[in-house]
């Protein structure tokens, strides 16, 4: 029996090679689609998810109150060792500092090599593996990362470094300035895993990094890159923990005790919070899995639509079986079986196109996705699990509808709308799928447009032709450097700073202390050490006020308008003359400028209160603000002179506009899965609208027959058709509008500086909807119209 239903399956698909085509392309691509989405859901919802005891696992983190809460993943570095030799609630407690984007340096007798490592290197307490699975191949981890100047690093790494030799004993140098001695080899670490660094250094080595930093007194800062994890003992809770945290805070740092709020995040929170700089925030995850999900059933909607329409050529045959004997039963199972064969070869197709296109999405999400169905028993499960989903929900209906017809009614050729589904079932599938694509639409529009207004809207500063260099010198050889590329042809203008006035990479934040009141502010600064040429270079206005002096020595400050208004005064001009201290007490001196707000982040968060000041310690890059003649040939003369002057040493740069960019990462990758979800779904929607038209066609054989004999035109039978389909669309905008309204009002909600929703975005949205479905209508329309009358009428 079966096999006689696929041998007939095949038989029809051979006959109607253009529907087989249409139903296997719009079922592959909603399954290829469905293919991708799952595995990078499973890979992300499998992030660091093999270490034992991952549940009892916990990074602290740092939640500021003062006019607003912020977040950071950093704490003070003291307090991991305090808790540990207070309370017993932890089992393992382990620091890590980690510093991004690190030079190595490696020698070989003569020879020198420089690595730039973008995970940086991690300086961390041996306790660390114990709480992480990362096994050594090589080396004792009870001793690896206990004496100073030793380092562990992964296998890969090793290879990268020495080749095939011994790489235990052998020595680098990170960030220019410490050597370490290799004392163990890392297993390489698994594909779903957010720890980047490859390089970790005995903390005991913190000393000659930071002292500050390696200081059981260091309560005054928390950086980012200063970290804390804990194991829990398996009968303490995480409430208990952070009931003891406060007292940290009331001991080591009075003035902060109402600001600083210590907290632990779970470590399978750690990957998905957006509040701590998670990579997925898992609202992300939830519309891949509603898109992913969205397109297969618009392509079994297509092939219901299809199905449907081709049933009156099937009436006969259905109409034979019966009188031969064939019942109900029998004849949905062999649709069924039909349904299941093209959705097999969809599935070929679909896995076909999931492998092509899988390299691009690992590039886009900067995932390690692999596609390895014999080794993967989650997508084992998964692929027969979506063959048999699309099968009966693709196949039930037009199954049904076929196996219902009446013999007699069949072979007479009298089928009526209503014995094969009605219109009404089909216009419903056709709203909803174009509901669906008109909101897609509409919110790519708007995220294309805020993106647009985010990257080229004025920032209140230059960011064209600026290049950052690091200043890899003390700074009397850095001041000098600064003179020879202020010589450069191409070069209008040259500063030494930490932190440009936007920077994803390095914004750092300090409570200021303001006209010598012992008290500190409820706010926070942002600091922009910088020289004299810091407003030049970047196209500051000065609203108030003057310049810093060019003298190293003098400290004097800089701050921007929202500083003014933090403070409630009602003119810049008031600032000018008091005193602001800031970085821990460390910095302090007269403000004798006020420059105009600029954005020092991105359009997500509000102009902060902003510090500029002269601290010749802290620069560790050049800002260069180029002429914008010939960029190539000054940048090639910049990576001249640093070399000349930073002879065996790796030369980096950024330009300033890419720096910007990163900030909008995470909505770029979303406006390119809009793009391209909302092209398929238009596309797959269109192969519905051909199905309908397929249909209409099918049933209106006769009436444009007549209509063609008493003289109709082609415009006026294709008007027959559009008609329907103007309805239809116009509808589905009527439910989408709304929707996407209220949907992109949700996500712009996360932007203090937006694009409003305009009229203008549904018009273009309902316009390129109506010409995308214009075309596909005509096609099959036109085909009609033209089809001789006297073959239409004999046809009835």
């Amino acid at each position: 029996m079966l096999r006689n239903y696929f041998k007939t399956s095949l038989r029809n698909l051979k006959r109607n090679k253009t529907y087989a085509a249409i139903n296997i392309v719009g079922l592959a691509l909603g399954m290829a689609c469905g293919l991708l989405v799952f595995m990078l859901v499973k890979y992300h919802l499998s992030i660091d998810n093999f270490h034992t005891d991952s549940d009892r696992i916990y990074r602290i983190v740092t939640e500021q109150h003062r006019d607003v809460i912020s977040y950071t993943v950093g704490v003070p570095s003291p307090l991991g060792k305090a808790f540990r030799d207070d309370y017993d609630y932890a089992e393992k407690v382990a620091r890590i500092v980690t510093e991004d984007d690190m030079t190595i340096t490696v020698k070989d007798g003569n020879e020198i090599e420089l690595f730039r490592e973008e995970g940086g290197v991690a300086i961390v307490e041996p306790e660390y593996f114990d709480i992480f699975n990362f096994p050594l191949l090589q080396g004792d981890m009870k001793t690896a990362l206990v004496e100073p100047n030793t380092a562990i690093i992964t296998e890969r790494l090793a290879k990268k470094y020495f080749g095939d030799e011994n790489p235990i004993n052998k020595t680098f140098r990170f960030g220019d300035k410490i050597n370490a001695k290799i004392t163990g080899i890392l297993k390489d670490f698994p594909k779903n895993t957010d720890q980047k660094t490859e390089i970790f250094v005995s903390y005991p080595t913190l000393k000659q990094y930071d002292e500050w930093l390696a200081s059981d007194d260091a309560w005054g800062g928390i950086r980012s890159g200063m970290n804390c994890y804990v194991r829990l003992r398996p009968e303490v809770s995480a409430a208990q923990v952070e009931k003891v945290f406060p007292a940290y805070v009331t001991k080591y740092r009075p003035t902060s005790s109402n600001v600083h709020h210590y907290k632990l995040q779970p470590l399978d929170n750690v990957h998905y919070n957006a509040d701590y700089s998670g990579p997925m925030p898992k609202r992300n995850l939830w519309v891949l899995s509603f898109i992913g999900i969205f397109l297969i059933v618009t392509a079994c909607v297509n092939f219901v639509n299809l199905a449907t329409a081709q049933a009156l050529n099937r009436a006969k045959e259905v109409g034979m079986r019966k009188v031969l004997g064939g019942v109900r039963k029998q004849l949905f199972w062999q649709f069924i079986a039909q349904t299941a064969v093209i959705t097999v070869l969809a599935l070929l197709l679909a896995v076909l196109l999931t492998w092509m296109v899988l390299p691009y999405v690992n590039t886009w999400f900067s995932s390690e996705v692999s596609f390895n169905i014999l080794n993967d028993w989650q997508l084992l499960l998964f692929i027969p699990g979506l063959v048999l989903l699309v099968t009966f929900l693709a196949g039930s209906y037009p199954g049904l509808i076929l196996a219902g017809f009446q013999p007699v009614v069949a072979l007479k050729g009298k089928l009526s709308q209503q014995h094969i589904g009605g219109f009404n079932t089909r216009r419903a599938l056709i709203v909803t799928q174009f509901a669906l694509s008109q909101a897609l639409v509409i919110g790519m529009i708007v995220i294309a447009r805020q993106m647009s207004y985010s990257t080229n809207s004025d920032l209140g500063f230059d960011k064209d032709a600026v290049v950052t260099v690091p200043i890899a010198a003390k700074y009397e050889k850095g001041k000098a450097m600064k003179g020879e590329l202020e010589q450069l042809a191409g070069i209008e203008s040259v500063t030494m700073c930490f932190a440009t006035p936007a920077s994803n990479n390095t914004n750092w934040t300090t409570t200021p202390y303001f006209d010598n009141d012992p008290k500190e502010q409820e706010f926070r600064v942002s600091v922009k050490a910088a020289d004299a040429d810091y407003l030049e270079t970047f196209g500051l206005e000065l609203v108030a006020g003057r310049n810093i002096f060019p003298a190293d020595s003098a400290r004097e400050m800089i701050v921007n308008e929202a500083f003014a208004r933090k403070l409630n005064l009602k003119s810049p001009e008031e600032l000018i003359g008091k005193i602001l201290t800031v970085s821990d007490k460390k910095n302090t001196g007269p403000i004798v400028g006020v420059v105009k707000d600029f954005h020092n982040l991105s359009f997500h968060e509000e102009i902060t209160p902003i510090a500029i000041f002269t601290t010749p310690d802290l620069y560790n890059s050049y800002a260069i603000k180029m002429k914008t003649g010939n960029i190539t040939a000054t940048m090639a003369a910049i990576e001249k002179t640093w070399k000349e002057s930073h002879p065996g040493q790796l030369y980096t740069y950024e330009f300033l506009d890419d720096d910007i960019a990163s900030f909008y990462e995470t909505e770029t990758l979303m406006l390119k899965l809009i793009q391209t979800f909302s092209l398929l779904a238009l596309f797959i929607g269109c192969l519905g609208l051909y199905g309908l038209v397929s249909f209409m066609a099918t049933q209106k054989t006769k009436e444009i027959g007549i209509r063609k004999v008493l003289g109709s035109s082609v415009g006026q039978i294709l008007w027959i058709f559009g008609k329907e389909f103007v309805r239809l669309i116009v509808i589905a905008f009527i439910i989408a509008a709304p929707l996407a309204w209220w949907l992109m009002n949700s996500w712009l909600a996360d932007f203090e500086f937006k694009v409003p929703i305009g009229a203008g975005i549904f018009v273009w949205a309902l316009m390129g909807t109506f010409i995308v479905a214009f075309a596909t209508v005509s096609f099959q329309a036109v085909k009609a119209s033209l089809m001789n009358p006297v073959k239409s009428l004999r046809s009835e």
